[in-house]
C-alpha cells in the first residue's frame, strides 16, 4: 500500500511538473516568413496577389511534435505582415510570464496599392476576405504543426485589423471561435466618416493620386470605396462614394450607402445574429482618449450585440489610438492574449 502511495506521488509529480514545462517554457520563439501566390487575390486593380505572411512560432517548437492553436491577428490601415523585434518580446514575454500557453500567431500583408484591403471582397482589388479566412488558414495549417480545427482558432486585430476580425469572426464561425478586436474602425458612419464630416468635403477637392497621398481621412475613404463600391468606369480612383458635396450641399447616393452599411458591422449585426451565437467568446476595446468615433461607435457596436442577446465582453481602458498595443503595460499583453488562453482549445 505504501508503495502504491509512493507511486501515486511520484506519477502526481511528474505530471504536474509537465504542464508546469509546458505552460512557463523557456527560450525565445522565432518568427518565419513564407509566401502566398493567391487564387483569390488574382484581381483587375493592380494589386499583387503574392502576399507574404509572417508566423510566430513558441520556444521549443522545433524541439517537439506538439501542435499549437492559432491566432490570427490582422494589422492596422497602412500596416503590414511585420512581426516586429518589440512585437516578438511581448510574444514571447506572454508565453514566458504563463498569460498563454504556448501559441502560434500568423500576420498576413495586406497593405495593398491604397494602404489597406479593409479585409473585404470586392471586384477591384480582390477577395481579401476569402483569402483571410479560406486561403490563408489552409496553408498555415499545411506549413506548420497547427490544431487545425475552428476551437483552436482566434481571430484579433487593431483599427483596419480589429475591424477584419469582428467582420470574418461574424462570417466565418466555421473558421474561427474567438474574436479579439482592438480599436475596430469603420463600424459605422459617424464622426470623421459620417456624412457631415470634413473628409467629404475634403475629398471633393482631391483629383490625382499625388494629392490624396498627402491627406489622411479620405486616403482611408478611397481605400473603403475600393473595397466596398468599386466602379471601374470612374477614375482616378474606381470607386463610388456614399456621400458627396456639390459646393457646400450634402448629395447622398443612397445605392452606396447601402452598400458601406452592407460592410459595417453595427447595421449587419442583426443579419448575422446566429453566427455571432455559434463564437466562444468575443471581446471589444478601446482606448478613452481616441479619436472621437471609435468609443461612439465600438459603444454602438456593443449596444446593438446586447440588444440582440449575444454575449460578448467590452471595455473602455485609459489610452489613445496606439500608446497601449504592443507595450509591456499593453492590450496584446495583458488581456488579448490571457483572453485566448482562457477560450481557445490547447
Amino acid at each position: 500500500m505504501i508503495k502504491q502511495a509512493t507511486l501515486f506521488t511520484m506519477l502526481f509529480i511528474a505530471w504536474t511538473n509537465g504542464i508546469s514545462a509546458q505552460s512557463t517554457p523557456g527560450g525565445e520563439g522565432t518568427v518565419v516568413t513564407r509566401f502566398i501566390h493567391s487564387a483569390a487575390l488574382e484581381n483587375p486593380g493592380g494589386e499583387n496577389p503574392v502576399r507574404r505572411i509572417s508566423v510566430y512560432l513558441p520556444p521549443q517548437y522545433g524541439d517537439s511534435d506538439l501542435r499549437y492553436p492559432v491566432i490570427y491577428y490582422l494589422h492596422g490601415f497602412m500596416g503590414t505582415d511585420s512581426i516586429s523585434p518589440a512585437m516578438k518580446t511581448i510574444l514571447d514575454k506572454g508565453i514566458r510570464s504563463a498569460k498563454i500557453r504556448p501559441f502560434i500567431l500568423v500576420i498576413a500583408n495586406q497593405y495593398t496599392l491604397f494602404e489597406g484591403s479593409f479585409y473585404s471582397n470586392s471586384t477591384l482589388t480582390g477577395k481579401w476576405e476569402d483569402f483571410t479566412a479560406e486561403e490563408q488558414v489552409t496553408f498555415v495549417d499545411r506549413q506548420f504543426r497547427t490544431q487545425a480545427r475552428r476551437e483552436s482558432r482566434g481571430i484579433a486585430g487593431h483599427s483596419m485589423g480589429g475591424y477584419g476580425a469582428f467582420k470574418l469572426a461574424m462570417l466565418h464561425p466555421e473558421v474561427f471561435s474567438s474574436v479579439y478586436a482592438l480599436s475596430p474602425g469603420l463600424l459605422a458612419f459617424v464622426k470623421e466618416f459620417g456624412p457631415n464630416s470634413n473628409s467629404y468635403k475634403e475629398l471633393q477637392h482631391v483629383k490625382t493620386l499625388e494629392e490624396l497621398k498627402k491627406t489622411y481621412y479620405p486616403r482611408v475613404l478611397v481605400a473603403v470605396a475600393r473595397a466596398w463600391s468599386p466602379n471601374p468606369d470612374k477614375p482616378p480612383f474606381f470607386c463610388d462614394l456614399p456621400y458627396t458635396y456639390e459646393g457646400d450641399k450634402l448629395v447622398v447616393n443612397q445605392s452606396v450607402v447601402e452598400k458601406w452599411e452592407a460592410n459595417m458591422p453595427v447595421y449587419m449585426a442583426g443579419a448575422y445574429a446566429d453566427n455571432l451565437r455559434k463564437l466562444t467568446a468575443i471581446k471589444l476595446d478601446w482606448g478613452r482618449n481616441d479619436a472621437p468615433r471609435f468609443p461612439l461607435q465600438i459603444g454602438m457596436l456593443s449596444q446593438r450585440l446586447e440588444n440582440l442577446g449575444i454575449n460578448h465582453f467590452a471595455e473602455e481602458y485609459i489610452g489613445d489610438h496606439g500608446n497601449k498595443i504592443w507595450t509591456a503595460d499593453g492590450r496584446v499583453l495583458n488581456d488579448m492574449l490571457p483572453f485566448f488562453n482562457d477560450f481557445l482549445q490547447f
